[in-house]
């Protein structure tokens, strides 16, 4: 008896996993159709400074996120969310949930946008430049 049911735990595990991973249904994949736009979702204040990690983290930001995330992380409607919103400030996502989004990908749990895919190409220490200047953005506007 003691067999069986171990492994109809088992079974029951990795289905659960299984439609865990499978996303939420009807959320669609980011990462299926990365060419759409849409208006920004917020209005961004920008620093009259960024600092030098920053300035670095802005190009990088350009490179590898404005497309989704809209120019100043902004936001997109309809394609991803803003980065510069009380969501994302630094004590409800830490810094390290910008690399592991980036390095990892992220299932789609505060906005319907769908799931974003691993960022390609990202290294740390770009992760690390972007945070600084998303951070910087959020400081300016309001978010501490």
């Amino acid at each position: 008896m003691g067999r069986y049911t171990l492994i109809a735990v088992a079974l029951a595990g990795l289905l659960g996993l299984g439609f865990w991973w499978s996303g939420q249904g009807d959320v669609p994949d980011v990462a299926a159709d990365t060419e759409r736009t849409g208006p920004a979702m917020v209005d961004v204040a920008m620093p009259e400074m960024l600092s030098a990690n920053a300035e670095i983290g802005k190009m990088a930001f350009e490179v590898k996120c404005a497309a989704c995330h809209g120019a100043n992380a902004a936001g997109q409607d309809g394609v991803a969310p803003p980065l510069v919103h009380k969501i994302y400030e630094p004590s409800h996502h830490g810094d390290a949930a910008f690399l592991l989004a980036a390095k990892n990908g992220v299932r789609a749990h505060h906005w319907r946008f769908g799931n974003m895919p691993p960022v390609e190409g990202v290294t740390d220490g770009d992760v690390k430049m972007i945070v600084a200047y998303v951070r910087e953005l959020q400081r300016a506007n309001g978010i501490n």
